[in-house]
């Protein structure tokens, strides 16, 4: 009997290890009609009579989003989404280079608080974006960088304008997608844009193969073999390729909600801000410092204008900042900024970071009290180990922070004589200013007299677009944004090139002002062919080139530290003859005509007016006005 009993057992394994065996084979079928999509297009249907195509899809969300302009250079792989976009009213505005095109995205960001757009053809048309998608990075512009790609089958094989885009985009975006249906692109595309806008904003990239952008009669003719195999493995090969297709297109067109997502935009607590409170209602000498991370939604830069100005605490402002409290006004302080931080007891840095404008940190007296506020918690404390500590870091919105500052010191004031002191170094400085206009220079013009007429030149609704080295770091001394976000530079990246693409998307932006664009004679080299753009899609725009034939903010230190001015040289070209050649407008502005410079800008205003983009080409010398300014 025992013996009967224990070999029971050893009889059933067969009929166990069927059950098993049969089981395994049945999950490893589901498994694989899973991968390959057979469930899901049991539940979401294929339309191969439909002729539309994806391209649709991307214009319903950009519409949906706000998007007005589309900036684009052209490519097979992108055309689905430029023609359909063209067809729900969205501009599309294409460039010359494609690093043009995300800078045009990137300016409508910064001026309007929206994601700006970008759409650009695969492999080289994106690799020709990365500098302007760096440059977006590091100044905190949420922009949407649609890319072309080779149709999801043939990446990897060797296919035209193919590399491995998501790996080149990772580093440069908070967000990236490769869209493998085309019943993925509405979602897709609503996570990046909210992606961009919350948190830090920043760029995003979304990756559309043309098989998803394109119709299933076109995709289906270039993927499935049009006479069916005879041989076994061509029949499979063939119900491989018509099942991939399928799921491109499972489900593609029903119904989705395109609008946008929720953002998640941090906010400091109460309890931040009334510890914020408590240390400014104690100092005697306070100070704010604002950065373009204050101008960003929710809160308006009207709203954030009064805030500052009830305050009441003098302030510097950089980046997208200035221009915020207007031309001239008392809390503004434009001048020796470090030596006020040594001299301030307490210091507000809203929105801008201890790197190389502030010297790391080194320019904080280590007898203040710093409050930083900033979106990002890494740049917040950076370099707060080394050369400066703060008081109390707030990871929030700095706008809101701002007005809640007021809200809790509300009534508090300080003593005028601090503000007066601050003012007084200014009005010295400026004088400084005025004697070095009135200093003659070797040839040509004084660029600092020229900048000077051209700050009395300005109307109250010009936008500046800065861009280039020496010129333009007299010209941020002198020329004062006329309102908030009416001075666009690059930022922390210091990028050359940014111009043309800026002045675009600026003057689409606001129609109504006048968009000045002060080049450097080097840095108009990248966009001087973009002027075709203008003139093509008729928008006018005035450009001024300070042409002292060099690199001078590099042969400023090369030629006395290294004793050669080599690859420093340029020409004084005929820019204006060049714009001329491209349809526009060009002015020259010499020696021969120094007692006539307003009248050359009044003549480029109303050239302008007229419809006309404009370059004005400005012969200058060198001047000392910039000694000892780093380049690197």
């Amino acid at each position: 009997m025992e013996t009967l009993a224990a070999a029971a057992p050893a009889g059933s394994f067969f009929p166990s290890f069927l059950l098993l065996a049969f089981g395994t084979l049945v999950a490893a079928l589901l498994g694989c009609a899973h991968r390959l999509g057979l469930f899901y297009q049991l539940i979401h249907q294929v339309d191969k009579a439909s002729i539309q195509h994806g391209g649709e899809n991307v214009a319903a969300v950009l519409r949906a989003h706000g998007v007005r302009f589309l900036f684009t250079l052209v490519g097979g792989h992108i055309s689905p989404i430029l023609v359909a976009c063209e067809k729900l009213g969205i501009r599309v505005v294409d460039t010359r280079h494609e690093v043009t095109a995300v800078f045009a995205a990137d300016a409508v960001a910064r001026l309007t608080g929206t994601v700006g757009v970008a759409a650009v053809t695969a492999g080289p048309g994106l690799t020709n974006t990365v500098t302007a998608v760096k440059n977006a990075q590091i100044a905190q512009s949420p922009v949407l960088l649609l890319g072309g790609a080779a149709s999801t089958l043939l990446q990897n094989r060797g296919a035209l304008q193919a590399i491995d885009q998501m790996s080149l985009f990772r580093p440069l975006c908070k967000f990236c997608a490769s869209v493998r249906g085309v019943g993925d692109i509405v979602p897709t595309l609503g996570a990046a844009m909210a992606a961009a806008q919350s948190g830090t904003p920043g760029p995003v990239f979304v990756e559309l193969p043309i098989d998803v952008l394109y119709p299933y009669f076109i995709v289906q003719k270039e993927m499935v073999p049009a006479k069916p195999p005879k041989d076994l493995m061509g029949r499979v090969v063939s119900w491989y390729l018509k099942n991939h297709l399928a799921n491109l297109f499972a489900g593609a067109w029903e119904p989705q909600p395109e609008g946008p997502l929720p953002l998640d935009i941090p906010q400091a607590s109460p309890q931040q801000v009334q510890r914020c409170v408590e240390i400014l209602s104690r100092a005697k000498r306070p100070l704010i410092v604002l950065g373009s991370q204050a101008l960003l939604p929710p809160t308006p830069a009207d709203r954030l204008r009064a805030a500052v100005e009830t305050l009441g605490i003098p302030c510097f402002l950089g980046g997208m900042a200035r221009g915020l409290l207007g031309r001239s006004h008392p809390l503004h302080i434009r001048q020796n900024r470090s030596a006020a931080l040594k001299k301030a007891d307490v210091v507000l840095l809203a929105g801008i970071v201890c790197d190389f404008r502030l010297s790391y940190g080194r320019v904080l007296s280590r007898g203040s009290q710093i409050i930083i506020v900033n979106r990002n918690r890494k740049e917040m404390l950076m370099n707060s180990d080394m050369f400066w500590k703060p008081q109390e870091a707030v990871q929030g919105d700095v706008g809101s922070f701002v007005v809640k500052l007021v809200e809790g010191l509300r009534g508090q004031t300080w003593a005028s004589d601090w503000a007066e002191e601050l003012q007084q170094a200014d009005r010295q400085k400026e004088q400084i200013f005025r004697e070095k206009a009135l200093m003659p220079v070797a040839q040509h013009l004084n660029p600092v007299r020229v900048l000077q007429l051209v700050e009395d030149t300005l109307p109250d609704n010009a936008i500046l677009v800065v861009d280039g080295g020496d010129f333009v770091g007299t010209a941020a001394h002198l020329v004062q944004p006329r309102g908030p976000l009416r001075w666009l530079d690059p930022g922390a990246f210091g990028t050359l090139g940014v111009g043309a693409g800026f002045a675009l998307g600026a003057k689409l932006c606001r129609p109504d002002a006048e968009v000045w664009c002060l080049f450097g004679d080097g840095a108009f080299g990248y966009s001087l062919i973009e002027f075709d753009t203008f003139v093509r899609h008729k928008i006018p725009v005035i450009a001024l080139i300070g042409n002292d034939a060099g690199w001078t903010q590099i042969s400023r230190e090369q030629v006395p530290s290294l004793g050669s001015n080599v690859a420093c040289g340029l020409a004084y070209t005929d820019y204006h003859k060049a714009a001329v050649g491209l349809g526009a407008q060009g002015l020259l502005l010499s020696r021969d005509k120094e007692d006539q410079v307003v009248e050359v800008l009044r003549d480029a205003q109303q050239q302008c007016r007229d419809g006309h983009p404009v370059v004005v080409n400005i012969l200058i010398g060198r001047t000392d006005f910039r000694d000892g300014s780093i380049a690197v």
